[in-house]
């Protein structure tokens, strides 16, 4: 999708009518009205390499930051690019509840770094995240996280390269030869995001969330066999 801006200073989108994007306030994905754009003759003395541009969330109403690099300077448009910045962007979501607090604040500090752009941040913070959750969980823990990552290549196809470079984020390598993560670029940290949270969800979230259902059963088991009690005691005696 290619955009310019033309000498009225109006924004146009080439080959799409309109602008939709995940909102990062509302969490909805909706269309976006651009509220405000440079002034033509301004960006023409200036030539700036980049376009600040503020839109408009189409749900919510709140404003949307978006930032373009300029292509070309012409007479009668600027041509921008079509890859470009969202300012703010969604933050990322995961169920933290029966996460140990040290575990929680790693992971949580990790999503910041991901919804920020910052990915090898964000490596280096899974890093630290998963250590934790060895110590946490013990050695048994840590091979059945393990496992988990191998279960997980085969259910999804994961590609002998990526599973590397996974093993290598989350395990590291033998005897901690190499201290930090590999470099990893958006698509890369994409895949790391999402193992991250199905190796936690397992451990602890399934976990948690199953113990608490089953003491929910318990609870209503014992409160129901208290309900009868007397009622069955009251049929054993006789008329």
């Amino acid at each position: 999708m290619s955009a310019y801006i033309d000498a009225t200073g109006r924004l146009n989108f080439e080959q799409e009518r309109s602008l939709a994007l995940q909102c990062p306030h509302c969490d909805v994905t909706a269309h976006v009205s651009i509220s405000a754009v440079p002034g033509f003759s301004e960006l023409q003395q200036y030539k700036p390499r980049a376009v600040g541009v503020v839109g408009r969330c189409d749900a919510c109403q709140l404003p949307i930051f978006l930032r373009f690099p300029v292509r070309m300077y012409r007479s009668n448009r600027i041509e921008l690019s079509s890859q470009f910045t969202e300012i703010e962007r969604p933050r990322e979501k995961f169920t933290f509840t029966h996460l140990p607090a040290q575990i929680e604040q790693l992971f949580r500090e990790s999503l910041l770094c991901f919804s920020g752009g910052a990915y090898n941040a964000f490596a280096s913070m899974c890093r630290r995240t998963a250590r934790a959750a060895f110590v946490d969980l013990g050695e048994p823990g840590k091979l059945r996280m393990f496992d988990q990552l191998n279960d997980v290549r085969t259910l999804v196809n994961i590609d002998p390269e990526t599973f590397q470079l996974l093993k290598a984020v989350i395990f590291g390598t033998p005897a901690d030869s190499r201290p930090e993560p590999p470099l990893l670029d958006a698509n890369n940290a994409a895949v790391v995001l999402e193992v991250m949270k199905d190796l936690l969800y397992e451990a602890y979230v399934r976990r948690g969330r199953l113990q608490q259902a089953l003491l929910m059963r318990k609870f209503l088991a014992d409160e129901t066999a208290e309900t009868l009690m007397p009622l069955r005691d009251a049929s054993r005696q006789p008329a």
